[in-house]
């Protein structure tokens, strides 16, 4: 193995003028023929493959930067670094470059050749130094002349910048500064301004060592407050001096960390609100000014992150209940700051340093912080955890899970003592805080739904041969979190419209519609599970009557992208439940309207005429075929009742099984999302395996023979009278009555009692007699007794309709039969 004398890493500049690490490795020089030429090769330390293979052009300048940096352009956009362990390898390299270039190894930048004239090259070889002005009063304007003739040519710039550095020039020059602020010269004041300006672009690093030292850099902007172009000077100095203040949130005892620090900050004030916004001829000039900044902040994490004592410090007092909340402010932007200096880590230095905090209980720290009434407080914290989820969500997962575990087992103790347990995970507390957003525009909501969506999100999870990090978490979440993200939305959609439906919670609510859509699409049986047993779906089709067009559109969104799935289970528990009913009043109360709402629901319709989704192409059509038939601007809903029709020509053959063998043939054709088997058996399991609506059986521990397949997910219980708690219109003031005779045919009126409704508390269900299609789990916690009366079924999965029991029992006892129609999915 090469000695850490030629240990590297390699840095390329990106379009945002930051540099980016492309890994570690040790360089060499040599001859390559594919090049024809001697080039530098630097084999990563990991594995000995090529990081970079770059010719020595000999037109093509290098500099050699803070003894331990090689810069050059490979392209016109294409910038490239060589960041050395030990300066004596940096001295080598940069040897080997000068003898290819034919150029003193003495130089900090090696001449660029190609755009020199004649005049220029007879100037080389006549005259091989620049020789500069005495530093008086009286040449200043023959000084900035000669700088800003310099600028336009290399091979000047390169004179310029070696006479400035030999002589002591700068210095000279900042002595100057003070001559004519007391004599109050201001036409040398603008003189001395160009001087300076022109000085920050020669680019040079030796030159701005000099002009950042604690000695001079306060000169320099005083120097760049009188802009001949302003009519007064700017106030930087008293800005710097008296306005910002240094606060040592916790004691630093390195004077040169201390140092540092004062030199970054100030040289970052220079780039961004002293020097003039960079033309585009110019902006390639100041690389180096960013390079200066960009590996002091790397010094600065480096040495903040090895001073032990005082990252023990920095957590004990954030944590800490006898910190006062100006004090723990300070400490929090601290961190906040310091982990934002991290993002200019390499990659592997940028592991260690979150390692650290890890180590270190940030995430306690957090949970500590999130939980503070002080606003600011917790929106720093916020930024802090966001950092930790983009960089390493995995962390965050395992924490969330440790901490699950150890308040169950805290839980537990005292239980068996008869105390309460109050602990609040950190993912509940970041839930709690997105649901309790005051912002009227809901940007902190924003912020963590993108964070929730990235913690909760497979592609980035970890699968080993011992664990699979999805099925924990996963597993985890619907277990304790979920229920805390959906509170808002059934909290909301108790009655046949939203309760409260102003602008804040509508954002609100297509939020977490947001994060579910995402959850259907990618987490499969955990999603199924939640929506069937919580009856989710007719929820959150109550917020289709939203005065909010987009809120409608997200609930829309939410029941297209389960139908997308083309799962049979879904579909059985949207014709169980009649979960078409709230689209179509949506799309008849939306009346003539061209617009987005119009688009959707066809579209979502004309999915399921495309894809031939025959149980909802039936259910469909035997439902709202009354109310679509006049709708014949698109053909989507006539194609839907020619497809009924040709199904059922199909059905009466008898060379063809029965609707139930269509509905098992169709279950088992597989597509891309089709589940995996053993998730599919999970959802035959009996009612018996599950408890207070959670599976309690994984889904590889039951398996089912093919008729099982198609039992009923409703179960009929021992001799209680049916109630469809679920019932569509009889939630809802309609604008139309859904009703159906024995045979297929639907009338619609305008009508608004729901006494005879399908769904609703006197009106029947579908056939839960065994072996029709469709059934749920039983949530035996929150579900009310589901029970039999002349073959009905009915699905009851919420408390609040236990008030209206009596009445609807009484309902439909004075029904006639011709009103109790028969539904057939």
């Amino acid at each position: 193995m090469t000695d850490t004398r030629r240990r590297v890493k390699v840095y390329t500049l990106n379009e945002d003028r930051q540099w980016d690490d492309r890994g570690t490795g040790h360089v060499s020089s040599g001859y390559v023929e594919r090049l024809k030429g001697m080039s530098l090769l630097v084999r990563a330390e990991s594995d000995g493959s090529l990081l970079l293979e770059s010719k020595i052009n000999p037109n093509t300048a290098y500099q050699k930067q803070q003894d331990t940096l090689i810069v050059w352009s490979e392209a016109e956009n294409y910038d490239l670094a060589l960041s050395f362990q030990e300066k004596a390898g940096c001295d080598e390299i940069w040897e080997k470059i000068c003898q290819v270039q034919g150029k003193d190894p003495s130089v900090d930048i090696t001449q660029d050749l190609v755009d020199e004239s004649e005049e220029e090259r007879f100037d080389d070889m006549s005259s091989p130094g620049l020789e500069l002005p005495s530093c008086e009063l009286s040449r200043l304007e023959e000084i900035a002349e000669l700088v800003a003739s310099s600028l336009p040519s290399p091979l000047r710039r390169e004179k310029l910048a070696l006479a400035l550095e030999n002589e002591g020039y700068i210095k000279k020059l900042l002595e100057l500064f003070h001559v004519c602020e007391d004599l109050e010269n201001i036409e040398g004041l603008h003189h001395l301004y160009e001087i300076i300006k022109g000085i920050f672009l020669l680019n040079r690093t030796a030159l701005f060592e000099v002009m950042f030292s604690e000695e001079c850099i306060m000169d320099v902007i005083g120097c760049l407050e009188y802009d001949p172009a302003l009519s007064q000077p700017r106030k930087h100095r008293e800005f710097l001096t008296k306005t910002a203040k240094f606060k040592e949130v916790i004691p630093i005892s390195d004077p040169e960390l201390k140092q540092k620090i004062h030199q970054t900050y100030r040289v970052q004030y220079i780039q961004d609100m002293v020097l003039p916004t960079p033309s585009v001829f110019e902006e390639n000039m100041l690389s180096t000014l960013h390079s200066f900044i960009f590996f002091n902040k790397v010094e600065i994490v480096g040495m903040l992150q090895e001073d032990e004592k005082f990252l023990t410090d920095l957590f004990a007092q954030l944590t800490d209940e006898a910190t006062d909340e100006e004090k723990r402010q300070e400490l929090v932007n601290f961190l906040k700051e310091f982990c934002a200096f991290s993002q200019t880590l390499q990659p592997q230095n940028r592991d260690a340093f979150f390692k650290t905090l890890s180590n270190m209980g940030i995430l306690p720290a957090l949970e500590v912080i999130l939980g503070m009434d002080d606003t600011q407080v917790r929106s720093a914290a916020t930024d802090i955890f966001s950092y930790l989820v983009e960089y390493n969500p995995s962390m965050v997962r395992e924490f969330v899970m440790q901490e699950a575990q150890q308040n169950d087992d805290v839980s537990k103790k005292l239980t068996e003592q008869k105390i309460t347990s109050k602990d609040i995970l950190l993912i509940n507390l970041i839930i709690e805080h997105m649901i309790c957003d005051t912002d009227p525009e809901l940007g902190g909501a924003v912020q963590l739904m993108g964070l929730l969506r990235t913690l909760v999100d497979p592609e980035n999870m970890l699968a080993t041969a011992n664990k699979t990090e999805k099925t924990e978490f996963l597993g985890f979440f619907y277990k304790h979190c979920m229920h805390v993200l959906t509170a808002p939305l059934l909290a909301n959609t108790t009655e046949d419209k939203p309760s409260k439906d102003d602008f804040q919670t509508a954002q609100l609510l297509a939020l977490v519609l947001e994060l579910l859509t995402f959850c259907v699409e990618h987490h499969t049986y955990h999603i199924k599970n939640y929506i069937i047993n919580k009856d989710i779906l007719r929820r959150v089709l109550v917020l289709m009557a939203s005065k909010h067009a987009f809120l409608a559109l997200c609930a829309l969104r939410f029941k297209r992208k389960i139908i997308g799935l083309k799962d049979e289970f879904y579909n059985r528990y949207i014709m169980k439940s009649f979960l078409f009913e709230p689209v179509v009043k949506a799309f008849l109360n939306n009346g003539s309207r061209y617009n987005l709402m119009n688009s959707a629901i066809i579209e979502m319709f004309e999915f399921i005429r495309v894809e031939d989704i025959k149980s909802l192409t039936a259910h469909v059509i035997e439902n709202y075929w009354k109310a679509l038939e006049d709708v014949d601007y698109v053909q989507t809903f006539k194609g839907l009742k020619l497809r009924f029709e040709q199904q059922r020509e199909r059905q009466d053959n008898p060379k063809l099984d029965s609707m139930r063998s269509i509905l098992r043939n169709h279950r088992y054709r597989r597509d891309a999302r089709t589940l995996e088997d053993e998730e599919e058996m999970w959802f035959n399991t009996d009612e018996d395996d599950m408890e207070d609506g959670e599976a309690v059986v994984s889904p590889s521990d039951k398996t089912k023979n093919d008729d099982d397949i198609m039992d009923p997910i409703i179960k009929e219980s021992e001799e209680k009278e049916v109630l469809l708690k679920t019932n569509l219109s009889g939630r809802q003031s309609p604008s139309f009555k859904l009703s159906l005779s024995s045979g297929t045919k639907t009338t619609l009126s305008s009508q608004s009692p729901a006494t005879n409704l399908p769904g609703s508390p006197g009106s029947p269900g579908s056939p839960g007699s065994p072996g029709s299609p469709g059934s749920i789990p039983k949530n035996t916690s929150q579900t009310a007794a589901i029970t039999t009366k002349g073959g009905l079924v009915g699905l009851v999965d919420y408390p609040d309709d236990d008030e209206d029991d009596d009445e609807d029992e009484d309902k439909e006892d004075t029904l006639p039969l011709s009103k109790k129609a028969k539904f057939e999915s």
